[in-house]
């Protein structure tokens, strides 16, 4: 059984996919715009 179901998501305006909230993220979760390293830097790029 999953333990956290209702956490808030988002989706990734690189990748187009949903991401859950982070225990990291949870300072700026309303800063956080993308999912991962990898699509921050390919979507600063203008992919």
């Amino acid at each position: 059984m999953h333990r956290k179901p209702n956490l808030p998501e988002k989706i990734c305006p690189v990748c187009e996919r949903p991401f859950s909230w982070r225990k990291k993220w949870a300072r700026n979760w309303h800063h956080v715009r993308y999912c991962s390293e990898r699509c921050r830097r390919s979507g600063r790029s203008g992919r």
